[in-house]
């Protein structure tokens, strides 16, 4: 005899949607910069279907990269980046400095490296 608490949950996880492909293929849906200074820009980023807030984090790395290599420059080091869901939407707005050459600190980034990454990825630049 089986326990009642497993006929009972069966057809509650029937009701459940089965999740599709789509739901797990980014929607990049675009990139605006604003430049603070001549070397510190902000990038507001929006996407959906994003697994984890990292995803969205990249599309903001990859938006700097590819700024940086516009700009003719090399390198950028990011200062901070926020994240957040709003209805299935996701947002960021990451700050970077650029430069022609590497900057100090921990969190830089190689533009070209960072955009050919970007590119094998699928993930756009700006």
């Amino acid at each position: 005899m089986k326990p009642a608490w497993i006929i009972t949950a069966l057809p509650l996880a029937a009701c459940e949607p089965v999740p599709t492909a789509e739901r797990f293929i980014p929607d990049y849906r675009g990139v605006e910069t604003q430049l603070l200074a001549d070397d510190l820009v902000q990038f507001d980023v929006e996407m959906t279907n994003a697994i984890t807030t990292r995803d969205v984090e990249d599309y903001a790395e990859c938006a700097a990269a590819g700024y940086t290599l516009i700009r003719g420059w090399g390198f950028a080091r990011h200062l901070r980046t926020n994240v957040y869901e709003e209805a299935g939407v996701w947002k960021a707005d990451a700050v970077y400095t650029i430069s022609p050459a590497l900057p100090r600190g921990i969190r830089t980034i190689d533009a070209e490296v960072v955009a050919a990454a970007c590119a094998e990825r699928g993930i756009p630049t700006v």
